[in-house]
């Protein structure tokens, strides 16, 4: 949800593993964690729409799950600024029964700046196919070894909606499901499986 009550990105991710693994994960893979919202970091975000400038670490803005605003967040710039990237934001949501920690995510891709048609700001805008997101995260973790495992969980779907800045969406209403390995500077083997919609 957004601060204000409105529905924000759809959650399409659930990843296990320690904070320190989710960081090491996606930072293997060529994301970036997201610095925090400050006004540094907004003058900062302007300019690289502005000037086409380079900014990998750019902020996303707070959206709330469990009453809470995200723990994490990661993107993955595209092209030369700011202005096109790959984000995920994520919560912890609990743990497995054998105490390691869960972790829902909502994966987006920002396709442009534009005005938004909830709030008339100026802000990202997400591409409406958020399934081809949450299926490129899991690839991009699962090429840098981050993930031993993966698999797309069904849920009640397909489903269309809108998000907190009136973008529409539509997903078949799996969740992509990965567990995070600690051993990626070990030499370990990592055994993935084809990500793919279920039929």
């Amino acid at each position: 949800m957004t601060k204000d009550g409105r529905a924000g990105d759809p959650v399409n991710l659930r990843l296990t593993g320690t904070r320190d693994e989710m960081i090491r994960a996606f930072c293997a893979a060529g994301w970036s964690p997201a610095d925090p919202v400050t006004v540094r970091s907004a003058v900062r975000i302007g300019v690289s729409v502005a000037l086409n400038r380079p900014y990998p670490r750019a902020p996303v803005s707070d959206l709330y799950l469990f009453g809470r605003t995200q723990d994490l967040a990661f993107e993955r710039s595209v092209g030369g600024s700011a202005r096109s990237r790959h984000h995920v934001r994520v919560w912890q949501a609990g743990c497995t029964p054998d105490g390691r920690p869960v972790w829902a995510g909502a994966g987006t891709f920002d396709a442009r700046v534009g005005r938004s048609p909830a709030t008339g700001k100026l802000t990202h805008r997400i591409a409406p196919g958020v399934d081809a997101e949450r299926d490129s995260i899991l690839a991009d973790l699962s090429r840098a070894g981050g993930l031993s495992q993966t698999r797309l969980v069904p849920r009640d779907g397909p489903f269309a909606g809108r998000n907190g800045e009136g973008d529409c969406y539509f997903t078949d209403g799996s969740i992509g499901d990965g567990v995070l390995t600690g051993g990626m500077d070990s030499g370990l083997v990592v055994v993935t499986r084809r990500i793919g919609r279920r039929k």
